[in-house]
């Protein structure tokens, strides 16, 4: 296990420099570093990952009329940062076993325009990155690892977000490690590097409305939320972000238009770096948990014949969340919320958050079967929960709500 060099030494000393502002940053990037074992230089923070996936493509050239593929089962600020641009979004089907695009059919997806192509993390498991590679150096095409999911896991024992020409992370709420709102990406090309770092100057820096806005949930996510309030508090928090009132994961026009919000170019912030130097430190033990939960999940799920995730991806998967499809999802959660189980919904739609019409986007139904079972059938288990013995006992005792392994 990689070793952090964040403690409460280090932290408590940083607290009190005179450069302490300043060094925030710096500390939280020489730390990810470390972790990565990447170069410090070639990290760069923003204010949210998919802020940093907007800059990799627009380093990357990225034009409009040009293409970028990516799979048919994400989050919808993916397509929209490609959208921005003017770029056109190319989905391709995803596979049940990895929830990761499914390396046969990329090719067919390739043509004249195409750009870049978007090898995503999903859950914590990383694509087949060697088999995309190869695919994009045939055709002189970039690569670009999402791995918002996937800080912590490793591809074939190397980590996430080093095998592709750049990658982009997010510290959002409930991510491996979390500094509130925020992201980075991490770039394995030195010509890429150096036009990301002249795109630092656009940037446009958070308001103080905003940094008082997230201390605030800072204190309600470490105080107030538990077992008994997780619901209640994720419906409030949800509503208060869609209507812009809450500084959120997803402000509305994120999430409701392809039109790029006022100030969504935004820098990170030293307030978030605080808070991520803190989370970072807990990661290792936080991996070893989420592995030892898994593996508890598997073991019920297996010995029932339900589907479950297949023993030989363990290795490399950080299970940011346990995927398990169920046969009727919404009896599911309010199975769950009753026995106070904080189950997750990613991805409820093809284009999470999104149902209903996706042509905006540039989505078709009918033309990505597995996405669109999965996104169907799929909830996440908790792999921190404060209690695993209940939620065990919870998957066990409603084991017939799961899908047959198939």
């Amino acid at each position: 296990m990689r070793q952090l060099i964040c403690n409460d030494r280090v932290y408590a000393d940083l607290r009190f420099s005179e450069r302490g502002l300043v060094m925030f940053i710096d500390h939280l990037k020489n730390d990810i570093s470390q972790y990565l074992r990447s170069d410090p230089r070639h990290i760069y923070f923003f204010w949210k990952g998919r802020v940093a996936f907007y800059a990799l493509l627009k380093a990357m050239g990225v034009k409009e009329g040009e293409e970028v593929i990516l799979p048919a089962f994400t989050c919808v600020v993916v397509p929209n940062a490609i959208l921005y641009l003017g770029a056109k979004p190319v989905y391709v089907d995803v596979t049940e076993k990895t929830y990761n695009m499914d390396i046969d059919r990329v090719s067919d997806a390739i043509s004249d325009r195409t750009k870049v192509i978007v090898c995503q993390n999903t859950y914590g498991l990383s694509s087949n990155l060697d088999g995309l590679k190869d695919i994009a150096d045939r055709h002189g095409l970039y690569t670009i690892e999402d791995c918002t999911h996937g800080f912590g896991g490793t591809y074939k024992g190397e980590a996430n977000g080093l095998t592709c020409d750049a990658a982009f992370f997010s510290t959002q709420w409930n991510k491996p490690f979390s500094t509130g709102i925020g992201g980075f990406a991490v770039v394995n090309n030195g010509v890429l590097a150096h036009r990301l770092s002249d795109l630092e100057k656009d940037l446009v820096g958070p308001t103080s409305k905003e940094l008082i806005n997230l201390k605030m949930l800072y204190f309600v996510r470490r105080y107030l939320i538990n077992d008994k309030t997780y619901w209640p508090l994720v419906r409030i928090y949800r509503w208060l972000s869609r209507n812009n009132l809450v500084v959120g994961s997803s402000s509305g026009e994120e999430i409701s238009s392809v039109s790029m919000p006022e100030g969504y170019f935004k820098a990170f912030s030293n307030v978030q770096a605080k808070e991520g130097i803190k989370s970072l430190s807990r990661l290792p033990k936080d991996l070893d948990v989420r592995k030892m939960t898994a593996r508890l999940y598997n073991k019920v799920l297996a010995d029932s014949g339900k589907c479950h995730v297949d023993e030989s991806l363990f290795d490399d998967h950080s299970f940011l969340k346990y995927p398990l499809l169920v046969k009727d999802r919404a009896k599911f959660m309010r199975l769950a919320e009753k026995h106070r189980v904080a189950l997750g919904d990613w991805f409820l739609s093809p284009l999470h958050p999104i149902k209903g019409d996706l042509t905006p986007w540039g989505y078709e139904y009918g033309k990505f079967p597995v996405a669109e079972c999965l996104a169907s059938h799929v909830v996440n288990l908790p792999t921190t929960p404060s209690d695993v013995g209940r939620v065990v006992q919870f998957l066990g005792d409603h084991i017939e709500g799961v899908m047959d392994a198939r």
